[in-house]
């Protein structure tokens, strides 16, 4: 492929480089000129254009997306149509992602112009979470390179999906007199949210004395419990795991099952057990996993509802990515227990990442055909002011979404540090922007601030105090902007709901996502700027706007 500009006259059949705005329509980049397109661009007075020259074997970036992901077989995985050269995939169920690097790393090796990024191995996925995402960096590449990438993807999975399956679980608690009741009932709960997600039970709880004897007949007469899934008895011992033939090991061993390993290279998690009786896996938890935070026990329990070989050749392999002090998939990171120096011991604020929706079509400005984003006050147009408010709230990126008018609302934006993201569907209503947001921002994001490009009235002082309420509730609340009782915007949506989000569709926001989420909602009082959105040019005039544009 060849990229440049050329003499107009010599345009057709290529492939356009850089969108051109015409007085009646707007031909994105990727467009294949034809006779009609350049001589639209005639009339508009420009004589060359920069564009890529396909050769005899080339073809074009989403054509090469589509055939590369052909070659994936598509089990608990779904594929979005490829646009702009990217092609990402989802998770179509609850489960384990589980990806195979030497293959991965063979496609990234075919040619610079093909680009396959996974989540990392062994990931905690949920339905409609994106998994991996196929990219195209130029605007056309070698077929024959695209089918090769195609083919190594075909041979075998370079990565998949492993739903979890059902289980119906007893757990077995040893007592101490130093073990408080309260401790025990807590574990139970936290258990039972754990096993939640695959949609296993606890089916029961046995508390024995912390001795040999007892635990072994507790496992024995758990695994002979009769049911009609899969069995899996957990064992949370009043007292730590010391050494291999301590007491939940040796009751492994009483009840006639076999210890498989004790110990892990996870931190935290390092003192868990792991063994079987017959078919039924025995896992004896670490101190640890009485909290909901991450640590080693979620490693195994999800790799064995996923249906995963897990032994000790699987545990000893973990210790690459085992320690978990500050991983950033973490919903509320581990406390540090080492002071820094100052004293400081608190964890670290969930990170909130600002999108900015301004692809929408502004359908209610009349025939004259003003765009209201573009709008001035006080000399400054509107999708600049908010996106300006945005970037003076957080320290972190911020993300505009475009659409309607690209081209105009980027030019808008100049000299401003932003990521962009573009919504091709964006006429088909605000779904399609939140979607194209929440691909913006990254996995590594806990909570998404959405900020509508037409309030000129919210301020970067109240974006601040819904990123302080945000960091309040650690990142597991809806915090949103109401005036008098009723709701409004900003708001910011956390992690957990990011796959509900996903599933949009059509001209909706977030509301029944938000009502139906079982989260917290925080309502932050901001004035009259909550509600304050500029869609007529009457509200604009009203407002102290000019219309431009």
């Amino acid at each position: 492929m060849r990229f440049g500009p050329v003499p107009l006259g010599e345009a057709e059949e290529t492939i356009l480089a850089h969108a051109v705005m015409l007085p009646d329509r707007r031909l994105a980049k990727g467009t294949r000129l034809t006779a009609r397109d350049v001589a639209d661009l005639a009339d508009i007075g420009m004589d060359e254009v920069v564009v890529a020259r396909p050769g005899p074997y080339d073809m074009g970036e989403d054509e090469a997306a589509a055939l590369i992901a052909a070659g994936i077989v598509m089990d608990h995985m779904t594929a979005s149509p490829a646009s702009t050269g990217r092609l990402n995939l989802h998770a179509a169920a609850d489960g384990l992602f589980v990806a195979t690097p030497e293959r991965v790393n063979r496609v990234n090796r075919i040619d610079p112009a093909i680009t396959l990024a996974c989540l990392a191995d062994h990931a905690t996925v949920r339905a409609g979470d994106m998994i991996a995402t196929i990219k195209i960096i130029p605007l056309a590449v070698d077929r024959r390179r695209a089918e090769v990438a195609a083919s190594i993807l075909a041979e075998a999975p370079a990565f998949a999906v492993k739903p979890f399956t059902a289980h119906d679980v007893t757990l077995v608690s040893t007592l101490l007199p130093s073990l408080k009741t309260q401790v025990m009932d807590k574990t139970r709960r936290v258990l039972e949210d754990r096993l939640r997600r695959s949609g296993s039970r606890l089916t029961g709880e046995v508390r024995v004395a912390h001795r040999e004897d007892a635990v072994a007949e507790a496992i024995r007469g758990a695994v002979a419990e009769p049911c009609d899934r899969l069995r899996l008895v957990i064992v949370f011992g009043a007292s730590a795991v010391t050494d291999q033939d301590d007491v939940i090991p040796a009751a492994i061993r009483a009840a006639g099952g076999r210890v498989d390993h004790v110990g892990m290279p996870v931190d935290p998690g390092n003192l868990l057990v792991l063994g079987s009786l017959g078919h039924v896996r025995i896992i004896g938890a670490p101190g640890c996993a009485r909290s909901p935070k991450e640590n080693g026990f979620d490693w195994v329990l999800d790799r064995i509802l996923a249906g995963e070989t897990v032994g000790a050749q699987e545990v000893t392999g973990m210790g690459v990515g085992g320690l978990l002090a500050e991983i950033p998939t973490r919903p509320r990171p581990r406390a540090r227990n080492e002071p820094d120096g100052s004293g400081d011991t608190r964890m670290p604020p969930p990170t909130v990442r600002a999108v900015i929706l301004a692809a929408g079509r502004a359908s209610r400005m009349g025939s004259a055909g003003h765009h209201k984003l573009l709008a001035e006050f006080d000399g400054v147009p509107l999708v600049r002011r908010t996106t300006e408010v945005a970037l003076a709230a957080s320290p972190e990126p911020v993300t505009v979404v475009t659409g309607h008018r690209a081209d105009d609302i980027r030019e808008a934006l100049s000299g401003l540090d932003l990521a962009f993201v573009h919504n091709d569907d964006f006429a088909s209503g605000m779904a399609s922007s939140l979607i194209a947001g929440l691909e913006g921002i990254g996995p590594e994001t806990d909570g998404m601030l959405v900020l509508l490009a037409d309030m000129p009235g919210v301020t970067a002082k109240d974006v601040r105090r819904l990123i302080a309420a945000f960091e309040e509730q650690g990142g597991q609340a809806v915090v949103r902007a109401v005036h008098g009782g009723k709701r409004g915007n900003p708001v910011i949506l956390p992690r957990a709901l990011f796959p509900a989000l996903r599933r949009l569709e059509g001209d909706v926001g977030a509301r029944h996502v938000v009502e139906t989420g079982g989260l917290p909602v925080i309502d932050i009082d901001i004035g009259p700027a909550a509600h304050l959105d500029l869609d007529t040019p009457e509200a604009i005039t009203a407002a102290g706007g000019i219309l431009k544009g």
